[in-house]
């Protein structure tokens, strides 16, 4: 508070010089008009460290010196306009350097495209590693998470004064959560209740997971007002950073919350952003630290806001060619989707936990619902990859996949959120959460990004996978990279038979008399779901060397 009060001083007192002039105009002939000018000094110091001061106090700007141009140019050109002989020429060169000033601020975005597509250019790769299918995905959408969360709300003590603040995914103890503060209702509710009780969690990879709420008062939050409001708080501590996203809460291994907020400079003059690093706020006692983003603690996930990954996404797709050809030529532009769950982007987590944000690009041109390339970039440093997918095949953009699942289940008004591409088994491949019209969770849809007629559905993205699986070996795709796996004919005896019910089929598991396993859909072959054991069957099978080699063709001859 100190700090921009003496800021403020300090602006009114050179606006005021600037502005009060030596001697008031007057006509030619005449004395020029007396007034008290150290009076008017101060009244113009007080006026404008008032306006000043208020201004910046709402408005939570960064208070470098480029920040005053718009008051520099106004204040020159008041001085000019009251200034009398003796004065008036040095403020109108003021008045036009300031002219001057504002128009180069102005410009910028004009003539620094190349340096903001510089700042975030990205390595290039053809595809994705392929994902372990023994893990689970976080998969589990935010909206029905959300839903949830708030039939939890019960469990908040003084309920009335709460409601449920902004929603994130992140790690916490090896699980991957979601995670989502209490926040004041409202001014009258944060004076009477001062500190917000706590925040709630819920899996982000098990839908039937319930919503815990977790107790630990915080201080400072976004719906804290004045000086609480946290970040507010932020940038009393750190004045002349350039933040860039909304704060964001991250939780320790411990259950401690804390707010962040990404920080970085501008690309030129006071246009763009290029993230450097974090600023942490304890909420109950509200100490700061400050990070670069090479020494961001290890339990922060999103160090670089979801908005500034957007943003980079932005410089990346258009301008590859510079600012005009963004507008005019469109050459190699490429669109950032705007299907992801936080400020365009989708944050997902690799095998090891690390977080990355998704983003696919699509053609300028309407109608057109073709990938023209995914970026992943990584929620704690921010360097980001592009992949380019199979050039030789045109992969389907996020938007195309959710028109499947709404045609797909148009009858009942269900609908895809938060499109994800995974690399399934060497296929690229869509894996999308299906809502109903109430949030609620009802499927997990998967669809080849390359060959969008192979798609299945099913309660669970592990059932929805094994599915996928067969769906691709019926479709002739890449399985694990073993499309030319050999086709082999088998004669043997069922030992044990294993039905498992995924989706709208059956997936039967089976273990021969000479010790192999094989694994086949009822989609494939419906009266598979008949075998039993002792049958004698006649498989024909690819040889993948997997430990579930996968059935192409079955005959039970027991039962002819």
């Amino acid at each position: 508070m100190i700090n921009l009060l003496v800021f403020s001083i300090v602006v009114g007192v050179v606006a005021s010089v600037i502005i009060v002039p030596f001697a008031l105009n007057h006509r030619e002939g005449k004395e020029p008009i007396q007034f008290n000018r150290w009076a008017a000094l101060a009244s113009m110091t007080i006026l404008v460290a008032v306006m000043v001061f208020v201004f910046y106090y709402v408005t939570n700007m960064d208070r470098n010196w480029t920040s005053l141009w718009i008051v520099l140019l106004v204040v020159t050109l008041l001085g000019a306009l009251l200034d009398g002989s003796q004065g008036r020429k040095v403020k109108v060169v003021l008045f036009l350097g300031a002219l001057v000033l504002g128009a180069y601020l102005l410009s910028a975005p004009l003539f620094n495209a190349k340096q903001k597509y510089k700042a975030v250019e990205m390595e290039q790769q053809v595809e994705i590693q392929a994902f372990d299918e023994t893990k689970t995905p976080a998969s589990v959408p935010p909206k029905f998470a959300r839903n949830k969360m708030k039939k939890a709300f019960g469990q908040v003590p003084n309920t009335s004064y709460y409601e449920l603040g902004s929603l994130q995914i992140q790690k916490v103890n090896d699980e991957f959560v979601y995670i989502a503060p209490v926040e004041f209702s409202g001014l009258f509710k944060w004076w009477n209740g001062k500190t917000t009780p706590g925040y709630f969690t819920m899996s982000a990879t098990d839908s039937s997971d319930n919503p815990k709420f977790v107790k630990a008062e915080m201080a400072y939050t976004p719906s804290s007002y004045l000086h609480k409001q946290v970040e507010r708080h932020m940038r009393m501590s750190m004045p002349n950073l350039i933040f860039y996203g909304d704060v964001q809460l991250e939780i320790d291994d411990e259950g401690k919350p804390h707010y962040i907020r990404s920080y970085g400079d501008f690309i030129t003059a006071r246009n763009g952003f290029d993230v450097k690093g974090i600023v942490m706020v304890d909420p109950a006692t509200g100490a700061v630290e400050k990070y670069k983003l090479a020494d961001v603690p290890a339990f922060v996930d999103g160090a670089v806001s979801p908005e500034a990954v957007s943003l980079q996404n932005s410089y990346f797709g258009n301008y590859v060619h510079g600012f005009w050809n963004s507008l005019f030529g469109k050459k190699d532009v490429k669109l950032p989707s705007d299907e992801g769950t936080e400020a365009s982007v989708s944050p997902i987590f690799d095998e090891k936990g690390h977080m990355y944000y998704f983003t696919d690009f699509t053609s300028p041109k309407e109608g057109v619902d073709s990938m023209l390339g995914y970026a992943l970039t990584d929620g704690r440093t921010g360097e980001a990859t592009y992949y380019t997918g199979n050039l030789e095949e045109s992969y389907m953009d996020s938007q195309g996949a959710l028109q499947i699942i709404e045609k797909k289940f148009i009858e009942k008004k269900w609908s895809g959120e938060m499109p994800v591409l995974y690399n399934f088994y060497g296929e690229a491949s869509w894996l999308t959460p299906v809502l109903d019209s109430n949030g609620f969770l009802q499927n997990y849809f998967i669809v080849s990004a390359a060959n969008p007629e192979i798609s299945i559905y099913a309660n669970t993205p592990n059932e929805a996978l094994k599915l996928y699986k067969t769906a691709l070996q019926r479709g002739g795709s890449t399985v694990d990279g073993s499309s030319k796996a050999e086709e082999v004919k088998a004669a043997v005896t069922v030992v044990r038979v294993f039905k498992e019910r995924v989706g709208d089929f059956t997936l039967i598991s089976i273990l021969a008399d000479d010790g192999r396993n094989f694994i086949v859909s009822s989609e494939t072959e419906p009266l598979a779901i008949y075998i039993q054991e002792g049958d004698q069957l006649s498989i024909t099978y690819l040889e993948t060397g997997e430990l579930f080699l996968p059935v192409k063709e079955l005959v039970n001859i027991s039962m002819k």
